[in-house]
Protein backbone atom coordinates (compact mmCIF):
# COMPACT_ATOMS: atom_id res chain seq x y z
CA UNK A 1 0.00 0.00 0.00
CA UNK A 2 2.83 2.39 0.89
CA UNK A 3 4.57 1.56 -2.37
CA UNK A 4 1.41 2.37 -4.32
CA UNK A 5 1.01 5.70 -2.53
CA UNK A 6 4.63 6.51 -3.24
CA UNK A 7 4.25 5.70 -6.92
CA UNK A 8 1.13 7.83 -7.15
CA UNK A 9 2.90 10.75 -5.48
CA UNK A 10 5.97 10.43 -7.70
CA UNK A 11 3.84 10.24 -10.85
CA UNK A 12 1.25 12.84 -9.85
CA UNK A 13 2.42 15.49 -12.40
CA UNK A 14 2.19 12.93 -15.22
CA UNK A 15 -1.24 11.72 -14.04
CA UNK A 16 -2.53 15.31 -13.86
CA UNK A 17 -1.19 15.97 -17.36
CA UNK A 18 -3.06 12.95 -18.72
CA UNK A 19 -6.29 13.97 -16.95
CA UNK A 20 -6.00 17.54 -18.24
CA UNK A 21 -5.25 16.34 -21.77
CA UNK A 22 -8.30 14.08 -21.90
CA UNK A 23 -10.46 16.74 -20.21
CA UNK A 24 -9.35 19.19 -22.91
CA UNK A 25 -10.27 16.72 -25.66
CA UNK A 26 -13.59 15.96 -23.97
CA UNK A 27 -14.79 19.53 -23.47
CA UNK A 28 -12.67 22.00 -25.47
CA UNK A 29 -11.24 20.62 -28.70
CA UNK A 30 -10.69 17.26 -30.35
CA UNK A 31 -10.08 15.75 -33.76
CA UNK A 32 -12.21 13.42 -35.82
CA UNK A 33 -11.03 10.82 -38.31
CA UNK A 34 -13.17 10.85 -41.47
CA UNK A 35 -13.95 7.29 -42.64
CA UNK A 36 -16.30 8.00 -45.55
CA UNK A 37 -16.70 10.28 -48.55
CA UNK A 38 -20.10 11.73 -47.66
CA UNK A 39 -18.63 15.24 -47.26
CA UNK A 40 -16.54 15.28 -50.43
CA UNK A 41 -15.19 17.40 -52.01
CA UNK A 42 -14.67 19.57 -48.92
CA UNK A 43 -13.72 16.74 -46.56
CA UNK A 44 -12.03 13.60 -47.88
CA UNK A 45 -11.51 10.07 -46.59
CA UNK A 46 -8.41 10.11 -44.39
CA UNK A 47 -8.79 13.71 -43.20
CA UNK A 48 -8.28 14.46 -39.51
CA UNK A 49 -10.72 17.24 -38.76
CA UNK A 50 -10.28 19.70 -35.88
CA UNK A 51 -13.47 19.98 -33.80
CA UNK A 52 -14.29 23.00 -31.63
CA UNK A 53 -16.26 21.36 -28.83
CA UNK A 54 -16.97 24.74 -27.18
CA UNK A 55 -18.58 26.24 -30.28
CA UNK A 56 -22.10 25.67 -28.94
CA UNK A 57 -21.75 24.64 -25.29
CA UNK A 58 -19.35 24.02 -22.42
CA UNK A 59 -19.87 20.55 -21.00
CA UNK A 60 -18.62 18.82 -17.86
CA UNK A 61 -15.61 16.75 -18.99
CA UNK A 62 -16.40 13.12 -19.90
CA UNK A 63 -20.16 13.82 -19.83
CA UNK A 64 -22.82 15.42 -22.00
CA UNK A 65 -23.98 17.63 -19.10
CA UNK A 66 -24.06 21.22 -20.35
CA UNK A 67 -22.69 23.89 -18.02
CA UNK A 68 -23.49 26.81 -20.30
CA UNK A 69 -24.42 27.67 -23.86
CA UNK A 70 -21.65 29.33 -25.88
CA UNK A 71 -23.25 29.83 -29.29
CA UNK A 72 -25.99 28.89 -31.72
CA UNK A 73 -25.78 26.37 -34.54
CA UNK A 74 -26.01 28.20 -37.86
CA UNK A 75 -26.85 27.14 -41.40
CA UNK A 76 -23.70 26.06 -43.18
CA UNK A 77 -21.88 24.84 -40.06
CA UNK A 78 -20.16 21.46 -40.36
CA UNK A 79 -20.93 19.53 -37.18
CA UNK A 80 -20.10 16.27 -35.44
CA UNK A 81 -23.21 14.34 -34.42
CA UNK A 82 -23.37 11.36 -32.05
CA UNK A 83 -26.50 10.06 -33.72
CA UNK A 84 -28.74 7.69 -31.80
CA UNK A 85 -30.74 6.98 -34.96
CA UNK A 86 -27.63 6.11 -36.99
CA UNK A 87 -25.93 4.37 -34.05
CA UNK A 88 -22.77 6.11 -35.20
CA UNK A 89 -20.82 9.35 -35.11
CA UNK A 90 -21.47 11.46 -38.20
CA UNK A 91 -19.97 14.56 -39.79
CA UNK A 92 -22.51 16.57 -41.79
CA UNK A 93 -23.36 20.12 -42.83
CA UNK A 94 -26.26 21.94 -41.18
CA UNK A 95 -28.70 22.78 -43.96
CA UNK A 96 -31.57 24.14 -41.85
CA UNK A 97 -32.12 25.07 -38.21
CA UNK A 98 -35.19 24.98 -35.98
CA UNK A 99 -38.13 26.85 -37.47
CA UNK A 100 -36.83 26.72 -41.05
CA UNK A 101 -39.05 25.47 -43.86
CA UNK A 102 -37.03 23.33 -46.27
CA UNK A 103 -37.57 21.11 -49.30
CA UNK A 104 -35.37 19.43 -51.93
CA UNK A 105 -36.33 19.35 -55.60
CA UNK A 106 -34.02 17.30 -57.84
CA UNK A 107 -31.04 18.15 -55.58
CA UNK A 108 -31.93 21.85 -55.39
CA UNK A 109 -32.57 23.02 -51.84
CA UNK A 110 -35.30 25.53 -51.07
CA UNK A 111 -35.02 27.12 -47.62
CA UNK A 112 -37.68 29.52 -46.35
CA UNK A 113 -38.81 30.07 -49.92
CA UNK A 114 -35.31 30.80 -51.27
CA UNK A 115 -34.05 28.30 -53.86
CA UNK A 116 -30.36 27.55 -53.92
CA UNK A 117 -28.33 28.98 -56.78
CA UNK A 118 -26.29 26.19 -58.37
CA UNK A 119 -23.30 27.14 -60.53
CA UNK A 120 -21.51 24.31 -62.32
CA UNK A 121 -17.76 24.06 -61.69
CA UNK A 122 -17.46 20.89 -63.76
CA UNK A 123 -19.65 17.88 -64.53
CA UNK A 124 -19.62 16.71 -60.90
CA UNK A 125 -19.05 19.79 -58.72
CA UNK A 126 -21.32 22.77 -58.14
CA UNK A 127 -21.18 25.96 -56.12
CA UNK A 128 -24.32 26.11 -53.98
CA UNK A 129 -25.22 29.61 -52.82
CA UNK A 130 -27.85 31.16 -50.58
CA UNK A 131 -28.07 34.73 -49.32
CA UNK A 132 -26.19 33.78 -46.14
CA UNK A 133 -24.07 30.73 -47.05
CA UNK A 134 -22.15 29.14 -49.91
CA UNK A 135 -20.25 25.89 -50.37
CA UNK A 136 -19.08 23.42 -52.99
CA UNK A 137 -21.16 20.27 -53.34
CA UNK A 138 -20.80 17.09 -55.38
CA UNK A 139 -23.63 15.77 -57.53
CA UNK A 140 -22.77 12.45 -59.11
CA UNK A 141 -24.46 11.31 -62.30
CA UNK A 142 -25.88 8.30 -60.46
CA UNK A 143 -29.54 9.00 -59.58
CA UNK A 144 -30.39 9.07 -55.89
CA UNK A 145 -33.76 8.09 -54.36
CA UNK A 146 -33.22 10.95 -51.90
CA UNK A 147 -32.70 13.72 -54.48
CA UNK A 148 -36.10 15.22 -53.60
CA UNK A 149 -38.34 15.56 -50.55
CA UNK A 150 -41.47 17.54 -49.79
CA UNK A 151 -41.56 20.69 -47.71
CA UNK A 152 -40.92 20.16 -43.99
CA UNK A 153 -40.48 22.44 -40.98
CA UNK A 154 -37.50 21.78 -38.69
CA UNK A 155 -38.89 21.27 -35.16
CA UNK A 156 -37.64 23.06 -32.07
CA UNK A 157 -34.42 21.63 -30.68
CA UNK A 158 -33.41 19.95 -33.96
CA UNK A 159 -31.42 20.53 -37.13
CA UNK A 160 -31.58 19.17 -40.66
CA UNK A 161 -28.11 18.08 -41.81
CA UNK A 162 -26.85 16.65 -45.08
CA UNK A 163 -23.56 15.60 -46.64
CA UNK A 164 -21.92 17.78 -49.30
CA UNK A 165 -21.62 14.67 -51.48
CA UNK A 166 -25.35 14.85 -51.99
CA UNK A 167 -26.00 11.63 -53.90
CA UNK A 168 -23.68 9.61 -51.65
CA UNK A 169 -24.62 10.64 -48.13
CA UNK A 170 -26.86 9.00 -45.54
CA UNK A 171 -28.14 11.91 -43.48
CA UNK A 172 -31.37 13.61 -42.36
CA UNK A 173 -33.06 12.33 -45.51
CA UNK A 174 -32.79 8.84 -44.00
CA UNK A 175 -32.50 9.41 -40.23
CA UNK A 176 -34.78 12.42 -39.87
CA UNK A 177 -34.03 15.59 -37.91
CA UNK A 178 -31.02 15.40 -35.58
CA UNK A 179 -31.52 16.62 -31.98
CA UNK A 180 -29.26 19.54 -31.10
CA UNK A 181 -28.36 17.61 -27.93
CA UNK A 182 -26.53 15.07 -30.13
CA UNK A 183 -24.23 17.71 -31.68
CA UNK A 184 -20.74 17.42 -30.20
CA UNK A 185 -19.00 20.34 -31.82
CA UNK A 186 -18.17 22.32 -34.96
CA UNK A 187 -15.59 21.13 -37.48
CA UNK A 188 -13.34 24.12 -38.22
CA UNK A 189 -10.33 22.87 -40.19
CA UNK A 190 -8.33 19.89 -41.40
CA UNK A 191 -5.25 19.26 -39.26
CA UNK A 192 -3.74 16.74 -41.66
CA UNK A 193 -4.74 13.98 -44.06
CA UNK A 194 -3.37 10.60 -45.10
CA UNK A 195 -3.92 8.75 -48.37
CA UNK A 196 -4.91 5.13 -47.70
CA UNK A 197 -4.37 4.30 -51.38
CA UNK A 198 -0.79 5.59 -51.33
CA UNK A 199 0.81 3.84 -48.33
CA UNK A 200 -0.94 6.23 -45.91
CA UNK A 201 1.40 9.02 -46.92
CA UNK A 202 0.34 12.53 -45.83
CA UNK A 203 -1.38 14.79 -48.33
CA UNK A 204 0.71 17.95 -48.09
CA UNK A 205 -1.93 20.05 -49.82
CA UNK A 206 -4.43 19.26 -47.02
CA UNK A 207 -2.28 20.38 -44.10
CA UNK A 208 -4.04 22.99 -41.91
CA UNK A 209 -6.83 23.70 -44.39
CA UNK A 210 -9.79 25.77 -43.16
CA UNK A 211 -13.31 24.48 -43.79
CA UNK A 212 -15.99 26.65 -45.35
Amino acid sequence: MLSLKKQLKENLPFILLIVLMFSFRSSVADWYHVPSGSMEPNIQIGDRVVVDKMAYSLDVPFTNYELMSTGDIERGDIVIIDSHAAKNRLIKRVVAVEGDTVSLNNNRLIINGEPARLKAINTALYKEEFSDTKRTIALSATPSPASSFNEVVVPEGHILAMGDNRNNSVDSRYYGFFPISEVRGKATSIAFSVDSENYYLPRKERLFVSLE
